[in-house]
């Protein structure tokens, strides 16, 4: 399965006409986050095709696999972002697949503006998995660590 870019997607509706909106959903369904299933759908296909086990995930992340299981099926919704970066982070998800798992989890997307967020991103971006070394990056930086 192809993934479609929101701009893409945003530019085929620019040329839907609303007789032709069930068409663009039958079509683009598959794109589509239309429900609370959309999060565990996405991050499950992201470490599936990284050979990554939930299970591993978890034990990366830090969490049991009863709260991680909990948290990406969203049965236990959490607020805390750091929480979803961690799983993300653990799950070795680019930029690109981070900050769409936010999105689609309800979160902000990581920002480039912020400070702490920037330090995130330059370690996803030099696939800096390593929770010790995103943590003194933060540390050295005077920000508050993952862990």
């Amino acid at each position: 399965m192809r993934d479609r870019a929101t701009d893409e997607l945003n530019e085929l509706l620019d040329n839907v006409k609303p007789k032709d909106i069930d068409k663009y959903l039958e079509e683009n369904r598959e794109y589509m986050a239309d429900d609370k299933k959309a999060f565990y759908y996405y991050y499950k296909d992201v470490i599936d095709k990284k050979n990554i086990k939930l299970k591993d995930v978890y034990s990366f992340a830090g969490m049991s696999e009863s709260m991680g299981g909990k948290i990406v099926r969203m049965e236990g919704h959490t607020s805390n972002r750091d929480v979803i970066i961690k799983l993300c982070i653990a799950g070795h998800f680019s930029l690109i697949e981070t900050n769409r798992a936010l999105k689609l989890y309800g979160m902000n997307e990581l920002y480039s503006k912020n400070s702490r967020d920037a330090c995130i991103i330059v370690a996803i971006n030099n696939r800096i998995y390593d929770f010790d070394k995103i943590d003194k990056m933060l540390e050295e930086e005077q920000l508050k660590e993952l862990y």
